[in-house]
């Protein structure tokens, strides 16, 4: 992708959400919360259950998954870190039409600078990033809110082009 002289085109990471589904309430929600601030060094929060799974043994408000969000700098960073544990590969399938890709890691501790703990394990989770471009905001301000118009949206090939020259990612098919 050339440097476009149009400010308004540059392409940035907006924010990186990580994710664990952990699927039942009590201390794994503790565990999980100490995993994600230990990778982000943020304060987590947990995720509740939607719907009533007697199946799963799941009640509607009860906690079953933890998420955290980076934004600004600290999502380029924490993402550089995310992607290292991938072997800075993500998968071509992972884009979607608006600038989003997701992906995930098997263990917490392939990312850098997370050293293994008994008290918490081996968890995986789910990393979904969001890049975004200026103007984007007028989707999400209180007043006024408005769609951002078709030649101004992220595409996926944008989008994967935005990832391979600025972190040096590679896309895999």
């Amino acid at each position: 992708m050339a440097e476009d002289p149009n400010v308004m085109k540059k392409i940035y990471v907006d924010k990186v959400v990580l994710n664990m589904g952990i699927g039942k309430s009590g201390d794994v929600i503790e565990t999980a919360k100490l995993a994600l601030a230990h990778i982000t060094n943020k304060r987590p929060c947990a995720r509740n259950a939607k719907k009533t799974h007697r199946d799963f043994g799941v009640r509607k408000g009860e906690p079953i998954g933890v998420a955290v969000t980076s934004r600004g700098d600290d999502a380029r960073t924490l993402f550089t870190r995310l992607i290292e544990a991938k072997d800075n590969t993500i998968k071509h399938r992972s884009f979607d039409d608006y600038g989003n890709f997701s992906f995930g890691i098997k263990e917490h501790i392939d990312i850098p600078g997370v050293k293994y703990d008994p008290k918490i394990g081996i968890l995986g989770l789910d990393v979904c990033v969001t890049l975004a471009r200026p103007g984007f905001g007028i989707r999400t301000r209180s007043k006024h809110k408005a769609s951002v118009g078709k030649s101004h949206t992220i595409t996926a090939n944008e989008a994967r082009s935005y990832i391979t020259e600025s972190f040096g990612a590679r896309i895999e098919q």
